[in-house]
C-alpha cells in the first residue's frame, strides 16, 4: 500500500472535509473507499464505502487529515480525477471529474469509457 496525491487522484478540500465530518461520527472506521465496479447506466459506476483498514493492493490519498482508500484495478479508471463534495438545490453529494469517461449518465455516478 502506499500514499499519492497528484497525478493519479486528487482530493478538492471541500471533499476531505465532508469525509472528515462523515467518519468522525463512524465508529471504528478511518477511510472512505472508491471504487469502480461494472453495471449502472453507462458502463461502469462509482462506488462511496466506508473502511477499517487499507488492503495491500489499496492507493491511500490524504488531505487535510482525510484518507481514501482506492483499489489498484479502480485506480486505472480513476487516473486524473477529481474527488469533489458538492452542494446544489437538489442535494449534496461526492462527485468526480473523470477525463478517462467519454459518457456519464445523469445520475452522476455512472460512466463509460
Amino acid at each position: 500500500m502506499s500514499t499519492t496525491t497528484a497525478p493519479d487522484v486528487t482530493l478538492t478540500a471541500s471533499a476531505a472535509k465532508r469525509i472528515n465530518a462523515i467518519l468522525a461520527k463512524q465508529d471504528g472506521v478511518d477511510f472512505l473507499r472508491v471504487s469502480v465496479e461494472g453495471g449502472g447506466c453507462s458502463g461502469f459506476s462509482y462506488k462511496f464505502d466506508f473502511d477499517q483498514a487499507a488492503k495491500e493492493d489499496d492507493i491511500i490519498l490524504e488531505r487535510d487529515g482525510a484518507k481514501v482508500l482506492i483499489d489498484e484495478m479502480s485506480l486505472e479508471f480513476l487516473k486524473g480525477s477529481q474527488i469533489d463534495f458538492t452542494t446544489e438545490l437538489i442535494g449534496a453529494a461526492f462527485k468526480i471529474s473523470n477525463p478517462n469517461a467519454t459518457a456519464a449518465c445523469g445520475c452522476g455516478t455512472s460512466f463509460s469509457i
